[in-house]
């Protein structure tokens, strides 16, 4: 059983989380689990170059991928960085651009 399983309930104990989280890794060890995958996010993305990419005005970008307009202005100037849900969601409109419209359209379906 993975620790996530474990530890859902919500009156899961610190003690009872640590304890399904190592059962997790010496089940991971012994190749009954396959190990979690984890991509970190890229430490910088050039937010005007993908803007770029695709022709749009930041108005347009932000718009067209659910940013506030304010926001992509203050990452392209610098003043503010995307933290790392917004970087791996940017590499994800930079490589796979068609991905996007498709999963934003189901979600809201």
């Amino acid at each position: 059983m993975k620790a996530k399983e474990l530890s859902q309930g919500a009156n899961a104990s610190f003690g009872d989380e640590l304890v399904a989280s190592l059962t997790e890794g010496v089940a991971i060890l012994r190749g009954e689990l396959p190990p979690a995958r984890f991509h970190p996010a890229p430490i910088t993305v050039n937010v005007r170059a993908i803007r770029k990419q695709f022709g749009l005005t930041q108005s347009e970008f932000a718009r067209q991928f659910g940013f506030g307009l304010a926001t992509v202005r203050d990452w392209e100037q610098g003043r503010y960085q995307p933290d790392q849900a917004a970087r791996s969601y940017l590499l994800v409109i930079e490589r796979e651009p068609e991905v996007v419209p498709r999963a934003l359209q189901a979600a809201a379906a």
